[in-house]
């Protein structure tokens, strides 16, 4: 399959990440894979390449800056220079609900936003000056409906969202001009996973957001012409009251 050029994919679990490398894998885009643990990594490398495509698995911590910058140097040496970026990563959380404000550790909320949103930064800055040079490049950012509103006892969440949805408008600002597409997409209701399924037990068809359909609204939006650029958009099943 001919290479159309590189797409990283930061946060690769079983579901929207996954499904947003194999969707660019399918279209002939070299996929680099970062996750923190080998084992969320190494099924869709091979699913990729089982299907004829190129991927590279790295192992990273998005939470970690040096981390991030040493996984793009190997993307850049092994695979070249990235034309898009999907950062799909958050805050990990200890259990769920997340705990109350009163509950929330400083040591929390800062590792929430190392991930939620100071990850996100470090990987645009290691993509940015290569797609600037090239005059064209996608930058999609994973949100959430907690970019839009603070809920109660969801401070963990909140906070990370609300800066990563910023942190995008910022990027698409600057940068738009130069010809980098950043958009936001905030991920309004329940992602059809497994550990979905396993909280929730069975789910009614359609009712959670299939993953695969959310990386078809990923690859369009890296196929929009610039002259109708999408900075921000929502997606929620059919069923999703709001």
């Amino acid at each position: 399959m001919a290479s159309k050029g590189v797409a990283v994919v930061v946060g690769v679990g079983p579901s929207t990440g996954a499904a947003a490398a194999r969707r660019f894998g399918r279209e002939g885009y070299k996929v680099a894979l970062l996750a923190r643990k080998l084992e969320s990594l190494e099924p869709v490398q091979k699913q990729i390449k089982d299907a004829g495509g190129e991927a590279l698995a790295i192992t990273c911590d998005a939470g970690k800056p040096t981390d991030v910058q040493a996984a793009f140097k190997r993307v850049q040496v092994e695979l070249g220079s990235p034309e898009v970026l999907v950062y799909n990563t958050g805050p990990s959380l200890k259990s769920f609900p997340p705990p109350g404000l009163l509950e929330t550790t400083a040591e929390e909320f800062n590792a929430g936003l190392a991930c939620g949103v100071t990850g996100a930064l470090v990987a645009a800055q290691q993509v940015l000056p290569g797609m600037v040079k090239a005059g064209r490049g996608t930058i999609i950012f994973t949100g959430a409906t907690a970019a839009m509103r603070g809920g109660k006892g969801f401070t963990l969440l909140s906070a990370p969202s609300f800066a990563l949805r910023s942190l995008g408008q910022s990027i698409a600002r600057e940068f738009g001009p130069q010809g980098v597409h950043c958009a936001h997409v905030i991920i309004d209701g329940l992602i059809n996973t497994p550990r979905a399924r396993a909280r929730y037990g069975d789910i009614p068809q359609d009712t959670a957001l299939a993953p695969d359909a959310i990386a078809e609204t990923y690859w369009h939006l890296h196929q929009q012409h610039r002259s109708a650029w999408t900075q921000e958009l929502d997606l929620r099943p059919f069923s999703e009251k709001w």
